[in-house]
């Protein structure tokens, strides 16, 4: 078993995307959410920061958002998961990557050294998701060029994944993904199609 946490800006989500109106893009982060959830919930409990729990996928444990970044995101779950118990080791994955698989969690999860991290970098060279065997290896060294800083933190391993590395930053990530994606995702961006349609 692991413990899953889940960064996500409920409030005004995936500003990159500002191309697509705003009630779709917040549906489409949603169904993003909802399929990395999706995936992980076979790993264990999974905890979702968010501003508030209304829109969250059914069984998640929601961790109030504390407002003061991703790392500080992350950082509250992770107490939040200690707190309760949840053992490790404990898995982050950001809420924008809609291919993610169960099977590409556990390959995470896999690769974990003993006493260390293992990460998951997306091609602009920040860190998609990493998973720790221990809590305390944390630290809040998200932004540009995360990953290396990541991998600098314990012993480590770099695994690079496409379902973890290809996250939806751009509206043309949305088209290169879409044979991919889970769901969830599959079905907002299918409803979207018929609706700029009608």
């Amino acid at each position: 078993m692991a413990t899953v946490v889940v960064p996500f800006r409920s409030t005004d989500p995936k500003r990159r995307l500002a191309a697509v109106a705003e009630p779709h893009r917040t549906r489409l982060a949603h169904a993003m959410l909802a399929d990395v959830v999706a995936a992980a919930c076979a790993l264990g409990e999974v905890l979702v920061v968010a501003d508030d729990a209304a829109g969250l996928p059914a069984g998640v444990r929601h961790v109030p958002d504390p407002h003061h970044g991703q790392g500080a995101a992350v950082r509250a779950a992770l107490d939040a998961a200690v707190a309760s118990g949840l053992p490790a080791p404990y898995v982050v994955v950001n809420a924008d990557l809609p291919c993610v698989t169960t099977r590409d969690l556990l390959a995470l999860i896999g690769a974990l050294p003993e006493r260390g991290l293992v990460f998951a970098p997306a091609t602009d060279g920040t860190t998609n998701a990493v998973a720790l065997s221990d809590d305390a290896l944390f630290e809040p060294v998200y932004g540009p060029g995360s990953a290396e800083r990541f991998a600098a933190l314990a012993p480590s391993t770099r695994l690079e994944a496409p379902n973890l590395m290809d996250d939806v930053d751009m509206p043309g990530d949305l088209a290169r993904l879409e044979p991919r994606v889970g769901e969830h995702t599959r079905r907002v961006l299918a409803s979207l199609q018929f609706e700029s349609a009608a």
